[in-house]
């Protein structure tokens, strides 16, 4: 018998959640077949068998987290299987890499139930593919049942088999409805008060992105101390540009929004005011004269923060093509390690979502992230007039051991001046 241990998916992470078993005790494996599914805080990863055998034991329950080097699974090996293992050693195995969301996948604990969009330009909607009517199936193999860990406690409470369950789930995973509804079918062991309360409640647990946003913005408030301003800005002439934008062929097929201004401007004034993009050492700073513009994107897996490198070097396109694939790369679950490091600055785009601002926290090890809320059309007063003009209002968070408030007010006043007359980006 050998036992495989978890294994360093290369990104330089020390623990992940078991998403999905794909094998049980007593199945027969061969040499990289997928035995099971882990969840990263940056990606979910397709774990392959090293030996052909037998199942043996598993080490762990689905939803359960597991540090990297710890007992995982052990296999009898077959003959073929000692054979095998001596062409392909444990040591280099890392997985088969970051793959798609996809229907089968266990989804978020606690997440709505339509995918959150992604704070481009644009919400990021993953469609499910049509799945036929699941039915319960019993056989002398291993079924793969989709069900949420919380479900899965709550059968193996109850002494349910999932198997037996008929799911309803929009991608033909059981649901607690599901369970409740055998439960309460079933005769009662016992009676009891009828109870007070009219609902019911969930215990999440926390793991994967959620778990690492929740330490990540945890540590970034407590050390960083925030200071929030705020300006409202006549976004009209960005409207125009955009609309001549359009119309260029060089843009024919690609995505431009408001997004791309704010991009463009963030990038010019974070080299005019260099304190709002930096990072804080301790008994140091460093002054970025280069910017690598995160966007913050909400994804089915959580929050996360890809990064366009050398923004700053950009021109229009350039940047409209980088904002474009970076949030197809987020949609399909495919953003790299290497874009989630070495941010300097950052933008949520919380106009998305309907809002008019915010106040952001600090992306860590970074002194500068900007709201950018909703553009609408209000009264606003032009030379002694009231006329209907494009309106938006900027957030800015930034550190306070660096930043100070003129710095702050510099730097919303550069991003303000370029979406009142984009024209300044080819000045």
């Amino acid at each position: 018998m050998k036992i495989f241990t978890l294994p360093d998916v290369g990104e330089g992470l020390t623990e992940a959640d078991v998403a999905n078993w794909m094998v049980k005790a007593g199945d027969t494996v061969t040499v990289n077949q997928v035995i099971a599914e882990i969840e990263t805080a940056k990606s979910l990863v397709e774990i392959p068998s090293p030996w052909a055998g037998v199942v043996h034991e598993l080490y762990a329950d689905v939803g359960d987290t597991v540090n990297v080097g710890d007992n995982f699974i052990a296999i009898n090996v077959t003959a073929t299987g000692e054979d095998d293992d001596e062409e392909a050693p444990q040591a280099p195995l890392v997985g088969t890499g970051p793959k798609a969301d996809t229907p089968g996948r266990r989804r978020r604990r606690g997440r709505a139930k339509t995918a959150a969009p992604a704070e481009f330009d644009t919400p990021v909607v993953n469609e499910p593919e049509p799945q036929p009517a699941a039915q319960p199936v019993k056989s002398d193999l291993f079924v793969k049942v989709l069900a949420k860990p919380p479900v899965r406690k709550l059968a193996k409470d109850h002494g349910l088999d999932l198997t037996t369950i008929a799911p309803t789930g929009q991608h033909g995973e059981v649901t607690r409805s599901d369970v409740n509804a055998v439960l309460e079918a079933s005769p009662p062991a016992t009676t009891s008060a009828p109870s007070t309360t009219t609902g019911e409640s969930e215990t999440i647990r926390v793991s994967g992105v959620r778990k690492a946003t929740a330490k990540a913005v945890t540590d970034s408030y407590t050390s960083a101390p925030h200071i929030s301003v705020f300006r409202q800005v006549d976004a009209t002439r960005t409207m125009e540009y955009l609309e001549t934008l359009k119309k260029h062929p060089r843009f024919e097929n690609v995505r431009v929004s408001p997004l791309l201004v704010l991009a463009m401007a963030v990038s010019q004034a974070a080299l005019q005011t260099p304190q709002a993009n930096a990072t804080w050492h301790g008994d140091t700073y460093s002054l970025h004269h280069y910017v690598n513009l995160g966007l913050a994107a909400a994804t089915k897996r959580g929050l996360i923060v890809p990064n366009i490198k050398n923004a700053h070097q950009m021109n229009q396109l350039q940047m409209a093509q980088a904002i474009q694939e970076l949030t197809s790369r987020a949609r399909d679950g495919k953003t790299q390690p290497a874009e989630l490091s070495g941010g300097t600055i950052t933008i949520t785009n919380i106009g998305v979502l309907g809002l008019d601002t915010g106040t952001p926290i600090l992306n860590p090890g970074e002194s500068g992230i900007i709201a950018f809320g909703a553009i609408r059309q209000q009264p606003w007063v032009v030379n002694g007039q009231m006329e209907p003009r494009w309106i938006t209002t900027l957030g800015g968070s930034f550190d306070h051991r660096i930043v100070d408030g003129v710095e702050a007010g510099a730097f919303l006043a550069d991003v303000a001046a370029i979406l009142e007359e984009p024209a300044l980006l080819i000045s």
